[in-house]
């Protein structure tokens, strides 16, 4: 879980052109909308994107993306549930 943990740091910074942000600012557990890291509804449609092309997965009802994308941790707990093996 950690190393998707890690690899999806990367790749929210370079999917959302993050240029002032490290993958070490970035805490698992910390809000990605609002306070924690500040994204917002645009930034989500990014994210979703992500999920579909680089694991294969569609978030069928967008009420599940503020659960999905509460944090890295709960996007990564929905990827390692979710993804086709």
């Amino acid at each position: 879980m950690e190393a998707l943990i890690e690899k999806l740091k990367k790749e929210i910074i370079e999917a959302l052109n993050l240029e002032d942000i490290e993958p070490e600012d970035i805490k698992a557990d910390d809000p990605l909308f609002g306070d924690g890291l500040g994204l917002d509804s645009i930034d989500a449609l990014e994210l979703i994107v992500l999920l579909e092309k680089s694991y294969g997965i569609k978030i069928e009802d967008p009420k599940d993306g503020k659960k999905i994308f509460y944090s890295l941790r709960t996007m990564a707990e929905y990827i390692s549930s979710h993804q086709k093996k």
